[in-house]
């Protein structure tokens, strides 16, 4: 693993011992370093173990945490430790917000929550300089007010770091989280409240990240379903780190777990996993190019769903985040611009359907229709994903990150990189299955039930007339009439008009060199031009 890049802050360092100094010494970034030599964050990849346990009928409870935790600490070897075997790559799990806990804990801090669905959480990553942390939180409600909601409180999340290691210490942050409670909103749709969430997430990340400087502003997970507990750790250390989740009250009905293994990359507390919806074992090779055809696009972004709001949402990718925390980042916008979880994963992650000859037409037209919409992000990857409701993994068309799973009798679903992770009476196991590359494994506990691939996908490819869109719109190569029919088709009189043929090179982003160095030279001499 990498050495971490880290300052020691000497505000009144010469008034405190070497034991002092070490204790209090904190990371002034993110630990990543800025781009210099031959090193370029850009590039970093990990490679990690992930799990889910869900109780398919939604039935919500402390077990499923124990069981979730366990499947973690069993995959531990899939992790990774620095020259300290106490500072792991990273470390976190995923949960339903636990409400009758957290009424539990507000309670003694003076205030109480509304019903659930009516409030959201907040996990924040905060400087432990004191005045520091007081802008950031002032900066904090000023935007929350902003956008016309209340914030209840604070709470500042135990934690007990005895067992970590100097480099996990010297980075670790001050985590609080903050409840908002839910007042009128535009829209009425059920993802209104996380997408009004979302947009006082991403106005903080914006405007509070430059005040605090080299030091750490991060928000893990700020939403009304689900809540985020992870850090810079080994899976061992995750339960002990936070007490929250060895107490009783604590209940959920799904949880995800992930292990990180930052290959030749550099671990930081905001870089563990899970995201805000995915977990991921693998990389995305392909980031670079989605990344950028997104950031492309945005320009052309609309949606009545955020009316006038998009602008404070803008640019959605951070460049500065890991592969995953990218494809999060995608992920998570077009859920909340209106399509489902499962509908956005096969955008972004789709099977291989261009030359599948038993595919049925209707899958076939909504593959081909997004893949004019998005390019595939593709791995080596399994992804793991969640909403509070919905749970799932899909395996990349690659095949290359396998992960297994088992059903029980009883109603439960756990998944993970291997098999062995949680012991299970064989006598209650209803199934045992693997990720196929391009297919999906999900669990609705709306309708407590595992929604098969192919169920899940006919209904996904049937909610919209994909082929008509096609056939209207797409134009294909062998459709554009040659020279000699120019004045035989009316069609080809519209396409090959000045402004019409200016229009469309504009739209696909034709330049002059383009067309005097590349496409002329083409045209005249039937080959492609060499230039150096």
């Amino acid at each position: 693993m990498a050495h971490f890049w880290a300052q020691q802050d000497t505000a009144d360092s010469a008034d405190q011992s070497e034991g002092e100094q070490r204790q209090y010494t904190r990371r002034k970034h993110t630990a990543v370093p800025p781009k210099q030599g031959l090193y370029d964050p850009q590039f970093e990849r990990d490679a990690c173990g992930m799990g889910f346990v869900v109780d398919v009928q939604g039935r919500p409870s402390h077990t499923i945490i124990q069981q979730a935790l366990t499947v973690l600490e069993r995959l531990t070897h899939r992790g990774a430790k620095g020259a300290e075997a106490t500072t792991g790559d990273g470390a976190g799990i995923m949960l339903q917000l636990p409400h009758q806990f957290l009424q539990e804990q507000v309670q003694q801090l003076g205030f109480s929550l509304p019903e659930p669905g009516d409030y959201g959480v907040g996990v924040l990553f905060l400087p432990h300089n004191d005045a520091l942390r007081q802008r950031c939180e002032q900066a904090m409600a000023r935007i929350i007010a902003e956008e016309g909601q209340t914030l209840l409180g604070w709470r500042t999340v135990p934690t007990c770091n005895k067992d970590l290691g100097e480099t996990a210490v010297s980075g670790e942050p001050f985590i609080r989280q903050l409840f908002i409670q839910k007042q009128y909103l535009t829209q009425t749709d059920p993802l209104a409240w996380e997408r009004k969430l979302f947009v006082i997430r991403r106005r903080a990340e914006k405007e509070i990240a430059p005040l605090v400087g080299d030091d750490i502003f991060y928000i893990p997970s700020l939403s009304g379903r689900t809540i985020v507990y992870k850090g810079m750790l080994l899976s061992e250390q995750l339960r002990d780190y936070y007490p929250d989740l060895s107490n009783p009250a604590m209940e959920t009905a799904l949880a995800l777990v992930h292990s990180r293994f930052s290959t030749n990359t550099f671990p930081s507390w905001k870089r563990a996993h899970p995201y805000r919806t995915v977990i991921h074992n693998g990389e995305i090779n392909t980031i670079r190019g989605n990344v950028n055809w997104f950031k492309a696009r945005e320009a052309l972004f609309a949606n009545h769903l955020f009316d006038d709001e998009l602008d404070k949402v803008l640019p959605i990718i951070d460049e500065d985040g890991s592969d995953t925390g990218q494809l999060d980042n995608a992920l998570e916008f077009l859920v909340l611009s209106g399509r489902s979880l499962p509908h956005a994963v096969m955008m972004m992650i789709p099977e291989p359907w261009d030359k599948h000859a038993h595919m049925s037409p209707e899958k076939r037209a909504f593959y081909e229709y997004h893949s004019h919409l998005m390019e595939p992000w593709d791995g080596p990857a399994a992804i793991g994903f969640s909403d509070g409701t919905v749970v799932g993994a899909v395996l990349d068309r690659n095949g290359l990150r396998p992960s297994r799973y088992i059903t029980t009798k009883d109603g439960l679903v756990v998944m993970a990189s291997e098999v062995g992770v949680l012991e299970v009476d064989p006598a209650n196991v209803a199934y045992k299955g693997r990720l196929e590359p391009g297919r999906m494994l999900l669990v609705d506990t709306s309708l407590g039930r595992i929604v098969g691939d192919e169920e899940l996908k006919k209904q996904i490819a049937g909610e919209r007339p994909y082929q008509e869109w096609l056939d209207e719109n797409r134009i294909k190569l062998a459709d554009i009439p040659s020279v000699a029919n120019l004045e035989q088709s009316e069609t080809a009189v519209h396409l090959h008009t000045e402004d019409a043929v200016l229009q469309h090179q504009k739209a696909f982003g034709y330049t002059f060199e383009d067309l005097r160095m590349i496409i002329a030279p083409m045209a005249r001499d039937g080959k492609e031009a060499l230039g150096s």
